[in-house]
């Protein structure tokens, strides 16, 4: 496995993001974890220095462009480069479409897409200048399939996927780009459900959950590859999971 990489991980407060922090870290990464909860970062950050690993944290809101720049930037700034980029910032609140929460909808559509093209863009300029780097997008499941209140959050995820998957076209083969899909995994995504329509939905589609370190693991694998190797898209969800 190829260690000692800078990584940069968006959503790191919790769940697949702190996850994926810290089993990064195990494998000799230094790790940045970056999201808007700072005190959330700290205690992540703290367990994995306190394990031998090394981690730092910063406060950001993928939302706003050039606070994704100057983050990248920054990480270039005190360690020489940025390896891999780990765009996994998401937030889901479901809801039917007659509910009309068009706040909401707006707001996975800054997330989770625009959100995604500010981590692009801030990091694809230092990737192209140092000859290489790793691009991972979290999307979902949802990016694959539509059910009944996930309209607005399958069709950002497709656009995650699809903007990633262009992105992979694109690119010199020295840069990688690494798509994947979680199934249902225990997260605090769903507590931010307020359409009781989608709440009682979730009850039922969330019997079978995944830990988040499952899809840690998942991350760790594309990252830990050789140079050469592209690991393009990772679907992962519970066996019992149907579809």
């Amino acid at each position: 496995m190829n260690t000692n990489k800078v990584v940069l991980i968006t959503g790191a407060s919790s769940g697949i993001g702190a996850a994926t922090a810290t089993a990064l870290a195990g494998a000799g990464h230094h790790v940045v974890l970056a999201a808007r909860r700072t005190d959330l970062l700290t205690g992540v950050a703290d367990a994995i220095t306190a394990s031998g690993g090394s981690a730092s944290t910063r406060a950001l809101d993928v939302t706003d462009a050039a606070a994704v720049r100057a983050a990248v930037d920054a990480v270039v700034a005190d360690h020489g480069r940025l390896d891999v980029i780990v765009n996994n910032a998401g937030v889901m609140p479901l809801s039917r479409m007659d509910a009309l929460l068009v706040e909401q909808w707006d707001r996975m559509v800054e997330v989770n897409v625009k959100g995604l093209l500010h981590g692009i863009a801030a990091a694809l300029p230092h990737f192209q200048a140092q000859g290489g780097g790793h691009f991972v997008t979290v999307a979902s499941i949802g990016a694959h399939e539509v059910v009944p209140t996930s309209a607005v959050y399958s069709a950002t995820k497709f656009a995650a996927w699809a903007i990633t998957e262009g992105l992979r076209q694109e690119l010199e083969p020295s840069i990688r780009v690494t798509t994947v899909s979680p199934g249902v995994v225990e997260s605090e995504l769903a507590d931010h459900i307020t359409d009781p329509t989608a709440r009682e939905a979730m009850r039922t589609y969330r019997r079978n959950t995944l830990p988040a370190d499952t899809i840690a693991r998942a991350i760790a694998y594309a990252v830990g590859e050789p140079a050469g190797v592209d690991v393009n898209e990772i679907i992962v969800r519970p066996a019992a999971q149907r579809p």
